[in-house]
C-alpha cells in the first residue's frame, strides 16, 4: 500500500482557482463516501480550508492513482482537468507523510506557523473516521501528525508573535490609515477568522466595529465579546456609505456585497475613500467592485508578505519543527515496518493463550479441591511466566522488521514457533471477511456466502491441543 496526497494551496493557485475547489461543510461527507468509492482508495481524508484543498489517500497501487483522483476532482466540481491538472501537486509516501506534518505544523501555511490549521487538520480527520473512510495507517498517521503539531506550538516559539490572515487584513489596514481611532470598522461574518480580526483590531485602537452577519443573533454574540454594534446584512449594506473599513469572510457560496451595491453607496460618501479587505474563499466581494472609483479592494492574496517581519522569528523557530518532523517520520517508518509482523505476533499469543487456557483447564481436572482464589493465583502466575517467555521474541520480531533481511527472520519466526497452520487460517478468514466487505459495498452476496460457507476451520487452533499433551 501507499499513501499519497493530491491537492493545490495558495503557492501554487490564485484564489479565483481555489474557490472552485472549496468543500462546504454540508458536502464534505459525501465526498468522503464517493472518494472512498473511487478506484484504487483503500483510505481518505479530505482536508478543505480557505487556502487549500487536499486530498490524502492509503492506495493499493500508485501508478494510476493520481488519474483516478483528478477523474473524482473533475467529476465533482464538474470540471475538465485540463483547467485545473497544472495547479495540482502530487506527493507520495515519505514526501506525502511529510507534507501533512508540515501542513499540521503551519509549516505550510501562507502565515508560516499559523494554528488555526492544526485544528483544521484535526476536524478533517474526525469526519473521516466518523464516516469510516479511514483505517490503520491514516488512523496512525493523523493522529501522530496532530500530536505532533500541538507539540510545535508548545515547546517552540513559534506562535509568540501575532500573525494569521485576519492579522494581515488588520496590518493593510493600518498602512492606509494608520490607526484606527476616528475610523468606523465593519466585519461581515461572525465566525472564527472575524472573531480574530475583531481581536486584532480592538488591540490596535479601532473605537468602532460593526460586525454584520446573515444570522443576526450570531453578530449579537460576537459584537457583545468586543462593545461591537450588531446588524443584519440588510442594514451592512446601507451602512457602507458611513464606514471607513469594510473586512469580509464569511462562508457564503456568492457574493455578499456586488459592485452595483457599492457604486450607490459611493455616490453618498462625497468622494471619501472606501477600502475592502477580502478574506473569504470563495471570495465574498464582486471583484469588479475594485472598477469603482475611490473604492480599493484587496483579496486573499494581497495579505502574503505582508507580516514578513514578524515572520523572520517564526522561521527560525520552523527549523526546530523540521527537525521534529524527521524524528516522527523515522518514528512512523518503523512503526509501518512492523506491521508485517503484528499479524505474526497476533498468532503467536493467540497460540500461547490457547495452549494456557487448556493446560489450565486440564490442571483443574486434576486438582478439583482446588479454591477459587487458588486457582486464580495459578492462573496468573502461569500467564506471567507464557508472557515473559513471549516478551524477548517478541521484542526481537519487531526490531528485526527494519533489518535488510526481514522477510528471512519472519519467515525463522514462522517456523521456530510452528505458525504456518494458524497464519495460513488466518488469511483465509482475513481474505472472506474483505470479500464480504466488498460484496456489501457492491449491494451482493459474497461467494462464501451465497454458498452458506461458514468461517475458516478452527481445525488449526484445534490441533494446538497436541502441544499441551
Amino acid at each position: 500500500m501507499h499513501i499519497i496526497v493530491v491537492g493545490l494551496n495558495h503557492r501554487t493557485a490564485p484564489v479565483e482557482v481555489r474557490e472552485q475547489f472549496a468543500f462546504s461543510d454540508q458536502e464534505l461527507p459525501l465526498a468522503l463516501k464517493q472518494f472512498k468509492q473511487t478506484e484504487s482508495i483503500m483510505e481518505c481524508v479530505i482536508v478543505a480550508t480557505c487556502n487549500r484543498t487536499e486530498l490524502y489517500a492509503v492506495v493499493d497501487r500508485h501508478h494510476l492513482c493520481g488519474h483516478h483522483i483528478r477523474s473524482f476532482l473533475e467529476q465533482w466540481f464538474k470540471l475538465p482537468r485540463v483547467e485545473f491538472t497544472n495547479h495540482l501537486y502530487m506527493y507520495e509516501d515519505d514526501r506525502a507523510i511529510e507534507h501533512l506534518m508540515r501542513v499540521a505544523s503551519g509549516l505550510d501555511s501562507m502565515v508560516i506557523g499559523e494554528t488555526q490549521i492544526l485544528g483544521q487538520v484535526r476536524n478533517a480527520f474526525l469526519l473521516a473516521q466518523e464516516q469510516q473512510t479511514t483505517g490503520t495507517l491514516f488512523n496512525m498517521l493523523f493522529k501522530q501528525a496532530v500530536t505532533l503539531a500541538k507539540r510545535a506550538h508548545t515547546e517552540t516559539m513559534i506562535g509568540e508573535t501575532a500573525v494569521s490572515i485576519s492579522y494581515a487584513a488588520v496590518e493593510l489596514s493600518k498602512r492606509i490609515f494608520g490607526q484606527f481611532n476616528n475610523k468606523t470598522v465593519m466585519i461581515i461574518g461572525a465566525g472564527k477568522m472575524s472573531e480574530l480580526t475583531v481581536k486584532h483590531l480592538y488591540a490596535n485602537g479601532a473605537s468602532r466595529v460593526i460586525v454584520a452577519n446573515r444570522t443576526y443573533d450570531r453578530a449579537a454574540v460576537l459584537a457583545s465579546k468586543f462593545n461591537g454594534e450588531p446588524r443584519s446584512m440588510e442594514e451592512a449594506v446601507s451602512l457602507l456609505r458611513d464606514v471607513d473599513i469594510v473586512i469580509s469572510s464569511t462562508g457564503s457560496e456568492g457574493y455578499v456585497l456586488t459592485k452595483e451595491q457599492v457604486s450607490q453607496a459611493m455616490k453618498r460618501r462625497a468622494s471619501r475613500p472606501l477600502f475592502l479587505i477580502d478574506i473569504a474563499v470563495p471570495r465574498d466581494l464582486d471583484p469588479a467592485i475594485g472598477s469603482v472609483d475611490n473604492t480599493f479592494l484587496y483579496d486573499i492574496d494581497d495579505m502574503e508578505g505582508i507580516v514578513e517581519n514578524n515572520l523572520e522569528q517564526r522561521r527560525k523557530e520552523a527549523q526546530k519543527i523540521e527537525a521534529m518532523i524527521e524524528s516522527e517520520m523515522s518514528s512512523f517508518k518503523q512503526w509501518y515496518k512492523t506491521l508485517d509482523v503484528i499479524p505474526l505476533i497476533r498468532t503467536l499469543q493467540q497460540k500461547a493463550a490457547f495452549i494456557h487456557d487448556e493446560t489450565m483447564e486440564s490442571m483443574m481436572n486434576k486438582l478439583p479441591d482446588l479454591d477459587e482464589r487458588e486457582q486464580k493465583v495459578i492462573r496468573k502466575l502461569t500467564k506471567s511466566i507464557v508472557n515473559q517467555l513471549l516478551s524477548d521474541p517478541i521484542q526481537r520480531i519487531k526490531e528485526m522488521a527494519d533489518d535488510k533481511r526481514s522477510d528471512e527472520a519472519m519467515d525463522l519466526f514462522v517456523k521456530l514457533f510452528a505458525l504456518e497452520e494458524p497464519l495460513k487460517q488466518a488469511k483465509l478468514a482475513e481474505r472472506l471477511a474483505d470479500q464480504e466487505a466488498v460484496a456489501s459495498k457492491h449491494g451482493l452476496k459474497s461467494q462464501s456466502t451465497a454458498q452458506g460457507n461458514a468461517r475458516p476451520s478452527q481445525s488449526a487452533v484445534n490441533g494446538m491441543a497436541a502441544a499441551v499433551t
